[in-house]
């Protein structure tokens, strides 16, 4: 849908200007998508270094690997920092540990969710694009992701209670360590009944469809767009929510587990296909099973 050089001929000054500010948004908005995609991952994996130090069992199946990337020197406040966010529970008061924990999901969220907004930015820039042609204002697509990810930010407060919630309940040892037995059992077959439900449908199907919603509701108004922001974000929740709490089960900051379901997710929006969705349910279900036979 970009416009050729000529046809900026039509425009006026104030259009043409509208319209190149369009153009660039796109990879300007791509690229800060992609810097905070991979400062979001390299925050988790150096997390992910430390814990493999100490509890390799909570470092997921690649442990090896991250023990042997070599020590990084890094500055005294961000390495208390990692401190703090690998013993969340000790980490002072109630909400000290809660705000610590909220943010480790939020990042989790931003590495594995945000790249399948990609799809969602790439349509928006490309209504913006006609519609700078016509010499009409647009808003910077920032503020659609603003919205986006408000909504995970909202949900890593939920994400967060929860898991520590169900630490205090259970006096758990090891808070970073995967859920085993009959907790683990009850997270994957959460997850895994979901993925055959109703509303995971019609969330997946918005998700991999913003088009309409985009276009049927197109705005001028940066507020208007924050909300096309908070309910595509509403959507991405509904379809992967589930997914997420998967991440109990596997250990909190298993970096490996973080990228496969990083990946699952993204090919999950691309697909047009149930089945993709359904072996996925089955596989979960199948592990919960064997999960709660085990733990008897």
């Amino acid at each position: 849908m970009s416009c050729k050089d000529d046809d900026l001929t039509a425009l006026a000054g104030s259009g043409r200007t509208v319209h190149r500010m369009a153009r660039l948004a796109y990879p300007l908005s791509l690229f800060a998508l992609c810097l905070a995609i991979a400062a979001s991952w390299t925050v988790l994996v150096l997390m992910g270094v430390r814990i493999a130090a100490v509890d390799p069992r909570a470092a997921g199946p690649g442990v090896a690997l991250l023990q042997h990337i070599p020590e990084i020197a890094l500055p005294a406040s961000f390495e208390t920092f990692l401190s703090l966010c690998l013993a969340p529970v000790g980490a002072g008061n109630g909400w000290t540990a809660f705000f610590l924990l909220a943010f480790m999901w939020f990042l989790m969220a931003v590495a594995m969710m945000l790249p399948s907004a990609a799809p969602l930015l790439r349509t928006y820039c490309e209504i913006a694009d006609t519609a700078a042609r016509k010499g009409e204002s647009v808003v910077h697509p920032v503020i659609l992701v603003a919205g986006y990810l408000s909504v995970w930010l909202a949900a890593s407060f939920g994400f967060a209670a929860l898991a520590l919630g169900a630490f205090r309940s259970f006096n758990g040892e090891a808070f970073l360590s995967p859920w085993t037995g009959h907790a683990g059992a009850i997270v994957l077959a959460i997850a895994g009944f979901y993925q055959f439900s109703a509303l995971k449908e019609a969330c997946l199907v918005k998700c991999r469809n913003p088009f309409a919603t985009l276009f049927g509701r197109w705005s001028t108004r940066p507020a208007a767009i924050y909300r096309l922001g908070l309910q595509q974000g509403l959507w991405c929740l509904g379809c992967c929510w589930a997914l997420m709490l998967v991440m109990l089960a596997v250990g909190l900051m298993n970096v490996f587990w973080m990228a496969l379901l990083g990946v699952f997710t993204l090919a999950e929006k691309s697909g047009h296909s149930r089945v993709f969705t359904r072996v996925s349910g089955a596989l979960l279900l199948v592990w919960a099973l064997t999960l709660l036979v085990i733990s008897f």
